[in-house]
């Protein structure tokens, strides 16, 4: 009750006989504020002593570990016009399934035999390099005739030389012998002359003798003119065996001169050909650009290109697929100062969006609905926002990630370092250090 008067109750009547009364009364108020006053300070001393978990924070989403597992978009290869559908978006695909299928818009394949005409080309470039194989084969052959030929005519040339030099051999003896028996002749017919004038020989003896002289000389001169006609015989020999050289060079260079050019013709065809394979192939291989096929298990997420008769570019982008049973790991992101202080293995949890959680951040041990993982990769560069990226994957030895988990999903991650206590965290945070800065430092230093 309100004290405003001055007269007291207490001075007119005793309360000590009533037990219940005396107890509202209030007695040493001050040393009872006094103690609880102790009892806080007390407390909080001892609990500036209890040990606290140290850890980094930080946000990411959850992604696939592995890169062909995360989600991608399908690109087509051609540029073309879009002809018909055969998934809608949350349609679950097979690796090779055909998702969508275009036709040509460029001219240079509108042709629907395209691919026949093509073959036609390449199997008649193909004969023509066949047909210069073998008139390659064929000079070859000819060249080794003539090369045959030439040795025997040689033969023949070089036997016909050696008979006129043994003709003129032979001719040069007769006419020697010859001119021996003219000498002797003209002897003879003096002496006969000198007899026939000394009256020793008669007229007829001595006209008999030059008869035979005469026949004599003309026995010399029909010599002579056989030696000069069998060196004229070795002369033609000589420039017939000279032609044959000749002529063979000729006929070689012109064989050797068509063989290579049909050579040439040949490769030519043969490089033709192979062109023509290759646009063949180009060619069937486009045709299988044409459906654009499903390149892993996967859901279609959504459709970027839409319609029938809608037109695309090369390398557009088509569809996305977010692949089925990926490995999930969460990507998260720390500061440079907290980045020293991760390493791979360290443990890590974490609160999915969507999972209530009731979190202490100092005390891992009472925390309840957070999930475990470990660092699995971190990068060695700073992203665009100066940040370092962890991927983080599913700790074994705690429970597992939920089912119902997707990539995309928002991740809060609590990375746990050492255990202090809690006064060394407050002072730590007070004065903007990292966690466990001394202790890295020191372990830095034993390190060197």
């Amino acid at each position: 009750m309100i004290d405003i008067s001055k007269n007291k109750i207490g001075e007119k009547a005793t309360f000590s006989g009533y037990k219940s009364l005396g107890m509202s009364f209030p007695k040493d108020e001050a040393r009872k504020r006094i103690r609880i006053l102790v009892w806080f300070l007390v407390g909080g001393f001892l609990f500036l002593f209890l040990p606290w978990t140290q850890n980094i924070r930080s946000n990411g989403f959850v992604t696939a570990l592995r890169p062909d597992q995360r989600p991608q978009t399908v690109h087509s290869i051609i540029a073309g016009r879009i002809e018909n559908w055969y998934v809608s978006e949350g349609d679950y695909v097979q690796k090779g399934d055909t998702v969508l299928m275009v036709s040509e818009i460029k001219d240079d394949y509108f042709d629907p035999q395209l691919l026949e005409r093509t073959q036609l080309q390449v199997n008649a470039k193909n004969l023509s390099a066949l047909s210069y194989s073998e008139k390659v084969k064929s000079l070859e052959v000819q060249i080794q005739a003539l090369k045959e030929n030439n040795v025997l005519r040689k033969e023949q040339a070089e036997n016909r030389l050696r008979m006129a030099e043994l003709q003129v051999t032979s001719d040069s003896i007769r006419f020697e012998q010859a001119k021996v028996n003219f000498k002797i002749g003209e002897d003879q017919l003096r002496r006969a002359k000198n007899l026939y004038e000394e009256g020793l020989r008669s007229l007829t003896d001595f006209e008999q003798r030059e008869l035979r002289f005469q026949e004599v000389q003309a026995s010399m001169i029909a010599a002579e003119n056989d030696l000069l006609k069998s060196q004229n015989a070795r002369i033609a020999a000589m420039i017939e065996l000279n032609a044959i050289d000749n002529d063979f060079r000729d006929r070689m260079a012109k064989s050797t001169a068509d063989m290579y050019e049909a050579m040439s013709a040949r490769y030519d065809a043969e490089a033709t050909a192979t062109k023509l394979e290759n646009q063949y192939t180009n060619y069937e291989v486009r045709t299988g650009f044409r459906y654009i096929l499903a390149p892993q298990e996967g859901y279609i997420t959504r459709a970027i290109q839409v319609g029938i008769g809608e037109t695309i570019k090369e390398g557009a982008e088509i569809i996305s697929i977010l692949p089925a049973n990926a490995q999930l790991a969460v990507e998260m992101y720390v500061s440079p100062v907290d980045f020293p202080l991760m390493r791979i293995g360290n443990r890590v949890r974490f609160i999915f969006d969507g999972w209530p959680a009731i979190v202490f951040s100092g005390w891992p041990q009472i925390t309840n609905g957070t999930f475990g993982g470990v660092v699995h990769a971190i990068d060695n560069f700073s992203g665009p926002d100066g940040k370092y990226r962890i991927l983080v994957v599913e700790d074994p030895q705690d429970k597992p990630w939920p089912d119902a988990l997707r990539i995309g999903s928002g991740a809060d991650g609590i990375a746990l370092l050492n255990d202090v206590p809690l006064w060394y965290e407050l002072w730590r945070q007070l004065n903007g250090f990292p966690p466990d800065y001394y202790t890295a430092r020191q372990k830095s230093e034993n390190r060197k």
